[in-house]
């Protein structure tokens, strides 16, 4: 099987003990890897209904046939387990040496079992793997891990942690690498705790087989010239997608004050300029050649900051200092926190402050208070006092104290930085997301700002589909980073003959969407049967969007339309092949390969 190295490896905490199983070539062609193969493995291996914090629950690190391979950016790698955070698929990407030294080691994922009696870290080193103690490293933040343990094994050996906020089972806990990189957004890090697995380590030096290795190194160095001759590409070295900040100013989606407007009076204050002002470093995930790691003063150090940092822990808390900003993304990068929950949760909690709840809390918290953004996100990250409860997220702090009209998520994922009072196709993108409300399948705003900005057409219902066809599938299977093509242009084209060099298959964009189209169908079949039931419901963006419109800049005024977005949803469901509850028929699963799924979902629903 060229391109995939075809072993996984098993490591059970609870038996201590570890296996290799061929990666069977059938799957391999219908799910590629990355989150396909994960997705297939939860689909087929989990309990229905198990409790995503028990020791059944299964982690996986899934690389695809590309990871590990020069080229334009194919350094990451797909962390996914049953999501503690909502209850349904969850996973995430992370740009890490650990992707590129797994291939290396010779495996195409590293499947986590049972738990751990006592803290540990999983060592990989080629075709020897230890289960070793990690009593010493438990309770200490992740980059201090990382140190320590490359100092044990090596500035070669790559590292995957977790913080405290793993540790202490935070929901919307992270996996971290590389100080500056975070993945796993539905409380991956969580999982991971809850295995009491501290890290993963792994040393790669073997070789990834190539269809054609001649052709492959020739795609390879045509396409990274290609991109890095881009006329954005200069500017995107200088700010990356930290200029994303004045763009959505402009277009009014910056999210400011928990998501009730879509432009901040400050924005120019936390703003991609003056990151390039302030910018002490630039680092990239391996084998990237547009690095987007831009590091920035903080109160306490420097940190790496991106848009979705800045904007949901700057605007959406009403903090106009990107030091401060800084700050609070370096807690949730140490600590192991999303920084978009996080920023959520914070803005929840200055919102319900605003609104006469906070006796429900026990505290009041103002817009833009930085001392007690930063002081609440500790608490949380360790679960203290009222932290126990944002430790929980949005939905179930509402659930709680009450405010649901004002709690911004979408089947318990938090939002991220995209307001859509005035952006229907981005609601239906944040609404139909696999994992949750997030915005990497399908980053259709920009598109939809240059469109028809306010219509409910099926063209919108289209291109959020063909999106998460390419987002969604391709690469997230493959497993590569969306820049080259999203930021600087990289042509499409390049990846079907890149992905044949490499496999030896004559993979065309239809055989990648049909992929695609197979991976969301059985998603969505895992979300059914671990909630026993489904409803339109649960594709429906936050409320606010449509009661509260917004109050300023040139949209004010502007909300979502109740009935226009149903008739977007219906126009999204017939294209992909789903009844009018969201439910994929019978015939879209076994039209897809999954006639095994419809069998075992019309346990839970009617087909």
């Amino acid at each position: 099987m060229p391109g995939w190295q075809g072993l996984i490896l098993r490591v059970n905490l609870t038996k201590r003990k570890w296996v290799v199983q061929r990666l069977d070539p059938a799957v391999a062609r219908d799910f590629i890897g990355g989150r396909g193969l994960a997705a297939k493995i939860l689909w087929d291996e989990l309990p229905p209904g198990v409790d995503p914090l028990s020791p059944h629950n299964k982690l996986i690190f899934a690389a695809g046939p590309l990871t590990g391979l020069p080229g334009p950016n194919f350094g990451k790698l797909v962390v996914a387990a049953k999501s503690p955070l909502t209850g349904g698929y969850g996973d995430g990407n992370i740009g890490s040496w650990a992707a590129v030294n797994l291939r290396k080691a010779g495996y195409d994922a590293l499947v986590v079992e049972g738990r751990a009696e006592r803290p540990v870290y999983i060592y990989i080193d080629g075709d020897k793997v230890e289960i070793l103690d990690a009593g010493e490293y438990w309770g200490l933040n992740a980059w201090a891990v990382e140190e320590k343990l490359q100092k044990i094994h090596g500035r070669d050996a790559a590292v995957v942690t977790i913080g405290p906020a793993g540790e202490n089972l935070v929901r919307f806990a992270t996996v971290i690498s590389q100080k500056g990189r975070s993945g796993g957004r539905p409380g991956m890090g969580a999982v991971m705790g809850s295995k009491n697995l501290k890290a993963v380590v792994v040393r790669g030096r073997g070789e990834i087989p190539l269809a054609d290795k001649a052709q492959y190194q020739k795609l390879a160095v045509e396409a990274v010239k290609e991109g890095s001759s881009s006329p954005s590409y200069s500017f995107w070295m200088r700010q990356g997608t930290n200029s994303t900040v004045e763009w959505a100013q402009e277009a009014s989606v910056l999210p400011a004050y928990n998501f009730t407007e879509g432009q901040f009076d400050e924005f120019s204050k936390i703003g991609g300029a003056m990151v390039e002002k302030f910018e002490t470093d630039l680092k990239s995930c391996p084998l990237c050649f547009m690095a987007c790691g831009h590091w920035v003063p903080a109160e306490s150090g420097t940190v790496e900051v991106d848009y979705e940092n800045i904007a949901m822990l700057g605007s959406n808390l009403g903090i106009g200092d990107l030091q401060k900003v800084a700050e609070l993304n370096r807690i949730a990068d140490t600590l192991g926190m999303d920084t978009i929950s996080l920023g959520n949760v914070l803005g929840f909690v200055m919102e319900a402050s605003e609104r006469g709840l906070g006796d429900r809390l026990g505290f009041v918290v103002e817009w833009g208070d930085f001392e007690a953004a930063r002081q609440l996100a500790y608490d949380t990250a360790y679960r203290r006092g009222v932290g126990d409860l944002l430790a929980e997220g949005v939905r179930r702090i509402s659930e709680r104290i009450g405010g649901e009209d004002f709690a911004i998520h979408v089947k318990g994922l938090e939002v991220s930085a995209y307001d859509c009072h005035a952006a229907p196709a981005m609601a239906l993108a944040y609404a139909t997301s696999p994992i949750g409300a997030h915005h990497k399948d399908a980053w259709v705003i920009s598109w939809e700002v240059k469109t028809d900005r306010l219509g409910y057409t099926k063209e919108k219902a289209a291109k959020v589909v063909e999106l998460q066809r390419i987002r969604g599938g391709w690469f997230e299977t493959f497993v590569g980073c969306r820049f080259p093509w999203v930021e600087v242009g990289l042509s499409l084209d390049w990846y079907p003959k890149i992905f044949k060099a490499a496999t030896g298959l004559d993979a065309t964009p239809d055989y990648f969407n049909e992929v695609g189209d197979r991976i969301y169908a059985l998603i969505r079949a895992f979300w059914i049967r671990e909630y026993g039931w489904w409803s339109r419901e649960m594709d429906m963006p936050p409320k606010k969007w449509f009661k509260q419109p917004l109050s300023k800049g040139p949209l004010k005024g502007a909300r979502l339309d109740y009935d226009g977005y149903n008739k977007l949803l219906d126009y999204y469901y017939e294209i992909r092949g789903w009844d009018a509850r969201g439910v994929p028929t019978r015939e879209t699963l076994e039209r897809l390969g999954l006639g095994y799924v419809a069998e075992q979902l019309s346990k839970f629903i009617e087909l």
